[in-house]
């Protein structure tokens, strides 16, 4: 593909959706799915994969919940129209506003939830905070059920035990979830790993990207769990960038002569990975959500020296970089500072430009802590 063909522009796209780009370089397990528009002709939507062995296909872009959702419905019509029918979000997100903002969408477009894999997510660890909790998810987002439900942000795999298991299988057995796992921002590679051991984990999201795919930890978790059938999706893929070192000038320089930016690049890193079902973005506006969904559709894959570029960028920085691995970084402290939490709030400020939360998540932690 040339170039210029890659260069839509807004209009070009919202025409065509990268209909032309669609269906080279597809995986034997991988789908490109089509909408109809009112002419008859098939619009080319964003390709889905396989959960782990759920049974359940998700799009391989994922529409992340943490923005002002009841403000942007249009947005939301516009995701789900171009096939990105994998929403999530938490109880947390916005003050609640996310799963309240998505009740009013689903409410003007019923059509549209048996369409949409919905996940949200629990901040209590206890079965009863949990029935609390997902009730007024249910409630906020005028749903009956989700299709996936996390446990938010674990750091390890003790946070959940029998009583979860037992909270789950009840769940499912009310028909109020589909699906169970959890989310992890640290430690992911041990309670991805202690996950693969349980036979009631169906889904697991956690930090995934160009700096940490190659490490050979990650790699065997991911391994494990889809041996264990274990659906996974990716988060943080962006894995942090500094604009201004010689290495990332060169890279992006390298991606643009092929048609795509550094960010298309770093999610196209991780769909290399067939075992990673989804990944997760933030994309709280329609220029975002235009390029992501361009990548997706564009199945060029990256080139081996591409994969190297990324691979030797990481590797020159990564002291710049916080890879999660808070068991390490927190116990060698003398007092308990959540490292980890701190280094994120300082991605979401750095690598994301969203500086309120940042400031606001930060602004939480106690004043003998900051």
């Amino acid at each position: 593909m040339s170039k210029k063909k890659n260069q839509f522009s807004r209009r070009d796209f919202l025409k065509t959706a990268g209909a032309a780009t669609v269906g080279s370089f597809l995986g034997a397990t991988e789908t490109v799915g089509k909408i109809s528009e009112s002419s008859g002709k098939g619009l080319a939507v964003v390709p889905t994969r396989p959960f782990g062995e759920t049974g359940a296909r998700v799009s391989i872009l994922s529409l992340g919940g943490m923005f002002d959702i009841p403000s942007n419905q249009l947005l939301m019509k516009q995701a789900a129209k171009w096939g990105v029918t994998y929403w999530d979000t938490a109880d947390c997100y916005e003050g609640g506003r996310s799963e309240r903002g998505i009740g009013e969408f689903f409410a003007k477009y019923l059509e549209t939830r048996d369409k949409v894999f919905l996940v949200t997510k629990s901040d209590d660890r206890d079965p009863e905070g949990m029935t609390r909790l997902l009730n007024r998810s249910l409630e906020r987002m005028k749903t009956d059920y989700v299709d996936l439900y996390f446990v938010h942000g674990i750091s390890s795999i003790d946070e959940l035990n029998d009583e979860t298991r037992a909270w789950a299988e009840k769940a499912k057995a009310e028909a109020k979830i589909k699906f169970f796992g959890f989310s992890t921002h640290s430690n992911m590679e041990e309670c991805m790993l202690e996950a693969a051991k349980l036979s009631w984990i169906d889904g697991i999201m956690m930090t995934y990207n160009y700096r940490l795919m190659n490490k050979s930890k990650m790699q065997k978790a991911v391994a494990a769990c889809t041996e264990a059938g274990i659906g996974l999706t990716a988060m943080k893929t962006q894995g942090g960038w500094s604009s201004g070192s010689s290495s990332a000038a060169k890279l992006v320089e390298s991606f643009i002569q092929k048609g795509f930016t550094d960010k298309q690049a770093r999610l196209k890193a991780v769909w290399e990975n067939p075992n990673i079902a989804s990944i997760c973005s933030q994309m709280p506006n329609l220029t975002i959500l235009m390029s992501n969904v361009a990548a997706a559709m564009d199945r060029k894959s990256l080139s081996a020296g591409d994969l190297h570029l990324l691979d030797q960028y990481a590797r020159e920085t990564a002291s710049h970089y916080c890879a999660g691995c808070s068991t390490i970084c927190q116990t060698a402290l003398a007092e308990v500072v959540p490292v980890a939490d701190i280094m994120r709030y300082l991605m979401y400020y750095e690598s994301y430009g969203d500086y309120e939360r940042a400031k606001s998540l930060y602004g939480k932690l106690s004043p003998v802590t900051r």
